[in-house]
């Protein structure tokens, strides 16, 4: 039963409970980053890390943390790991840092990171609160990655660099699709797999 608890920590989260297609979290960086496929990758490898590291933290911690702290605690703890994720970017990805811009250090103030703390690592043991800060931060990269491969392939006719839309298409008339490259865009897409996810899971928030 504790095996099958475990994998419904990790596996909810990636569709049935999604933090931004069902609960609704996460929403600024994904509208705001996926632009294109690189910044959102990387977006999504820090939230992960984040998320993980600050999930199994807080469960080791819990039971020393003082009820009237906690969220201090918590926001400390969330700080510093993105601090280093921050300082990483600057030292090695530097170009996709500053592309990045205040979106990396605002995954101190992401929903989906201190809802997990909240929500989850505040009560149970460090094993499964990482599970299910992986869950909940690959479900996010999921809907950027989504989101992102659909922006720059309408909006640039490319991905990750490589031309995907034939010339032929050019030749004939068609132009990229300049809307995905704005935040309507990004709405749009968004709306579209919120609909899809309810539509599948005929899920409605209370």
């Amino acid at each position: 039963m504790a095996k099958k608890g475990n994998l419904s920590v990790l596996t909810d989260p990636l569709w049935d409970s999604n933090p931004v297609m069902f609960q609704v979290l996460g929403i600024c960086s994904s509208l705001a980053v996926t632009t294109q496929l690189v910044p959102s990758l990387i977006m999504a490898a820090g939230v992960t890390f984040v998320v993980c590291l600050s999930n199994v933290t807080i469960s080791l911690m819990r039971n020393y943390i003082p009820n009237k702290v906690r969220i201090i605690v918590q926001l400390s703890v969330v700080s510093a790991l993105v601090i280093m994720i921050d300082q990483l970017l600057r030292a090695y990805l530097y170009e996709q840092s500053k592309d990045l811009s205040v979106f990396v250090g605002l995954i101190i103030t992401n929903c989906i990171v201190m809802g997990r703390l909240e929500a989850f690592a505040m009560s149970n043991p460090p094993w499964p609160s990482f599970l299910d800060g992986l869950g909940n931060s690959l479900g996010y990269s999921g809907v950027l990655v989504v989101v992102a491969t659909v922006r720059e392939i309408l909006g640039n006719g490319a991905i990750l660099g490589f031309k995907v839309v034939p010339q032929a298409f050019y030749d004939a008339g068609y132009q990229n699709f300049g809307l995905m490259l704005l935040p309507p865009g990004a709405f749009i897409i968004l709306g579209l797999l919120v609909w899809l996810q309810r539509a599948i899971s005929n899920k409605v928030i209370d």
